[in-house]
């Protein structure tokens, strides 16, 4: 009862197109004409392969498949179509096709499952265009902030207006969809983005956690002046002040993080840009990550007092923005289980590890129990056009989707099911 790979590789290949920049490259930022595009063509292969589906108030394309018992919790597999604006073709969609695949398979197979299964590809994992993601997913579970519709893109387009761009009239008092009890499992396939299977020489992983990130956004503020008559000693440069930030960061992650601690600064913005002024005004992001929760919260603790001297010793006013803020979740030990059976019977010999990256699993994990699988890419590049995942390899990580989709939705005892996730507390290891 193996997939159709033909298919799924094809499927693949065509959303490849929609976006396309370059040779391999994807730019289709959330909720735009391109992103549309996308969820249109997904939805009609939903649909293929006996989905029902429509696309909710806040972008989530969502199919159903119903079980034989209405009243059991459902299964819900997926991931995201939207991608960064230098972006590759594998990033979201080989998790979110994949997922459809599983259900094409099913029913090719003759396969009605025990309980309904959804498929979802949610709205805005990546957060690039309003510097704020997994956008539909927490919507559906009730996560959204104070003022979410009315963030703006470089654009000064409020999400609101893209929404509705997108076709879609958004009302935030509809969220929550879901709640605690409403789904047995969340399964997520995603490639690795990074170079652990590739070291390891696996085409396949299974996740134990997602570490949890922090983003922050800085904003310092000095005094402009010419770059020619200003002495040295009397400047309030503000984009000095942001390199010397940036710089004890890096060390600061370095020298004093886990083996698990992640520190990067993405983007940066300097007013008035030009070369013969003073910078007044830099605003930049820093994203902080480690499935450690308490080493994050020291490394933080300890950047803010970098903020606060540097910003004081070059007379600097600073601001520290909360974007988001998510602890680390763990895997559901009984899911891994599963999928450490399945992956026995088809002789992958697969390891667990960790992810740096975040998902929407993350935030599903607090409604749910949830597993995630990946799968190896070339070099562990992500998040650039040449991001590059063997099909073979995205066949397998599949396939074990598929084979613990199939025990989940047949052979699992309603006991074993314990809704609300982030079980397990247990770092890497290797099977």
């Amino acid at each position: 009862m193996n997939i159709n790979r033909e298919r799924l590789n094809r499927h693949l290949k065509e959303l490849a197109e929609i976006g396309k920049i370059g040779e391999t490259g994807v730019c289709r930022l959330a909720h735009s004409k391109e992103d549309r595009q996308g969820v249109d063509l997904v939805k009609k292969w939903m649909l293929d392969a006996g989905l029902t589906a429509r696309i909710d108030g806040f972008g989530n394309l969502i199919g159903r498949l119903e079980g034989r018992d209405k009243e059991k919790p459902i299964l819900m597999l997926g991931s995201h179509i939207d991608s960064q604006p230098y972006g590759g073709r594998f990033d979201g969609t080989v998790g979110a096709l994949g997922a459809i695949e599983v259900v094409h398979s099913m029913q090719d197979n003759g396969i009605v499952p025990e309980r309904t299964i959804e498929v979802i590809c949610f709205s805005d994992e990546e957060g690039s265009r309003f510097n704020k993601g997994i956008f539909g997913v927490r919507a559906l579970a009730g996560m959204l902030e104070e003022g979410e519709l009315e963030r703006r893109d470089k654009n000064g387009m409020t999400r609101r207006e893209a929404l509705k761009e997108f076709g879609v009239d958004t009302d935030v008092t509809e969220s929550p969809i879901y709640k605690k009890g409403d789904i047995a499992a969340f399964l997520e396939l995603h490639i690795e983005q990074g170079p652990v299977l590739e070291g390891k020489d696996r085409p396949v992983g299974i996740v134990s956690g997602i570490s949890g990130p922090i983003w922050l956004t800085v904003t310092l503020e000095g005094f402009a002046g010419h770059a020619g008559s200003v002495p040295m000693s009397m400047r309030q440069d503000a984009l000095i002040g942001a390199s010397q930030i940036i710089r004890k960061f890096d060390e600061l992650v370095k020298e004093e993080g886990t083996d698990t601690t992640v520190g990067t600064v993405g983007s940066m913005q300097v007013f008035p840009n030009s070369r013969n002024i003073i910078a007044e005004k830099v605003e930049f992001t820093i994203d902080l990550r480690d499935i450690d929760l308490q080493a994050r919260t020291e490394l933080e603790q300890k950047l803010y007092r970098v903020i606060e001297e540097t910003s004081s010793a070059h007379q600097l006013k600073y601001e520290i923005k909360d974007d988001t803020r998510s602890e680390p979740r763990y895997c559901a030990d009984w899911i891994k289980e599963i999928m450490g059976e399945e992956d026995d019977k088809l002789g992958f010999d697969s390891p667990t590890l960790m992810s740096g990256p975040f998902h929407d699993a993350l935030i599903m994990s607090y409604i749910s129990d949830y597993g995630m699988i990946f799968v190896r890419c070339e070099k562990g590049i992500s998040h650039n056009p040449l991001e590059y995942a063997e099909m073979e390899d995205i066949e397998k990580g599949v396939q074990l989707l598929y084979a613990t989709s199939l025990r989940i939705c047949q052979e699992t005892e309603e006991s074993h099911l314990v809704t609300g996730g982030n079980q397990s507390s247990a770092l890497d290891s290797t099977k």
